[in-house]
């Protein structure tokens, strides 16, 4: 249950050998600094079999019976520290700490049967999707040949896995989602966002991913924009948010920014469920305080970034300046607000680091 409340409502077209070279120029020095700063203290929470985790404890794991969530924690603080350029096959300290921190996800998970990565750490369906999302990202980067062989394996059956639980019979508006488990009859936007980004990356780094998957998952997230309609269902706003269910539930900033980016990195960069959340998020910037600041403000700052122009410039200011202003001396990030605050140190840092990754470049899933 641990992550369904601190993951909740909890990455485009090239490969990570064509990647972009970081525009240095575009990164101010209190970036780099705040970045230098959680990159650091990130590595210092890895345990000796490599998981990055808050808890103090360094017992070896038991493969396919993992602590719980270390697996998805792992995969989320590897994919922030990477968001920034450090990879799992470079040689230099941070590269071997990602190393040994992929090892750790790809040799500790004991898939089932079916594919399903979820189930050795707890982390059910949102971990999967993590998981999943984070292997697509390590494609071509993993330190060694037996972990890269693991890996493509693995991912294989988890992408297979994602695309037999979209087609688990279910009512009309949820249809093409995902929920908790592969078998869930329902849907919701915080778990179907995982398993889209999943699905996408791993279409780049090319896994067979069917066209009608993706399709199917972007209609579902268009069914969750919650916008009043004419008669000729023409939106009457330019401006609205996304809502956790379709057709109804609560519509918040974080709901909102994973929608936001969801339907970009699927190619949806004009639709007009983007224009009009990305306006909506123009007057509703996140609050440091707020609930779900951290895996919003990660959404919000990718996707108002994708977005371009006065969005982007607005976004960027606005995470810059709360980031910045909310980092500990030790160079990590905790949550302040209701269940986020559960979820820890390791959580909150890694997506401060994502959210300010955007000039980097480094994953693709977040390439234009």
């Amino acid at each position: 249950m641990l992550l369904s409340r601190t993951l909740l409502i909890l990455f485009a077209a090239a490969t990570l050998a064509a990647a972009q070279s970081p525009k240095p120029e575009l990164i101010s020095p209190q970036v780099k600094a705040a970045v230098d700063k959680a990159v650091a203290w990130l590595i210092r929470q890895q345990k000796s079999a490599g998981l990055i985790v808050d808890e103090k404890s360094d017992a070896r794991p038991k493969r396919g019976d993992l602590p719980s969530h270390s697996a998805a924690m792992t995969s989320l603080a590897l994919m922030g520290l990477a968001s920034v350029g450090h990879m799992p096959d470079d040689p230099t300290p941070e590269g071997q700490a990602c190393g040994r921190a992929l090892r750790y996800v790809v040799e500790g998970v004991e898939p089932d049967e079916n594919g399903y990565l979820g189930r050795s750490d707890r982390s059910r369906m949102y971990g999967h999707g993590i998981m999943s999302l984070m292997m697509a990202e390590m494609i071509g980067h993993a330190p060694d040949e037996a972990t890269d062989k693991r890996l493509h394996k693995q991912l294989e059956g988890a992408i297979q896995l994602i695309i037999r639980s979209q087609q688990v019979p279910k009512s009309e508006a949820n249809r093409g989602g995902w929920r908790y488990e592969p078998s869930s009859s329902d849907s919701d936007i915080s778990v179907s966002v995982w398993q889209v980004m999943a699905l996408r990356a791993a279409k780049n780094a090319g896994f067979d991913v069917p066209k009608g998957a993706i399709d199917s998952a972007v209609s579902y997230i268009k069914r969750s924009y919650r916008v009043e309609r004419d008669s000729n269902g023409n939106p009457k706003s330019d401006s609205a948010a996304f809502s956790y269910e379709p057709y109804g539930g609560r519509q918040t900033f974080s709901t909102t920014a994973a929608g936001l980016l969801s339907l970009q990195v699927c190619g949806q960069y004009d639709a007009l469920e983007v224009v009009g959340s990305a306006n909506w998020l123009m007057k509703s910037p996140p609050e440091i305080n707020e609930p779900w600041f951290f895996y919003g403000c990660y959404y919000y700052a990718q996707g108002m970034y994708q977005r371009g122009g006065d969005h982007a410039a607005t976004a960027r200011q606005k995470t810059e300046q709360t980031l910045i202003a909310a980092q500990g001396q030790d160079g990590s990030w905790y949550p302040r607000n209701g269940n986020e605050k559960s979820a820890g140190a390791v959580y909150a840092t890694s997506l401060a680091l994502l959210s300010l990754s955007v000039h980097h470049h480094f994953l693709p899933i977040y390439q234009k």
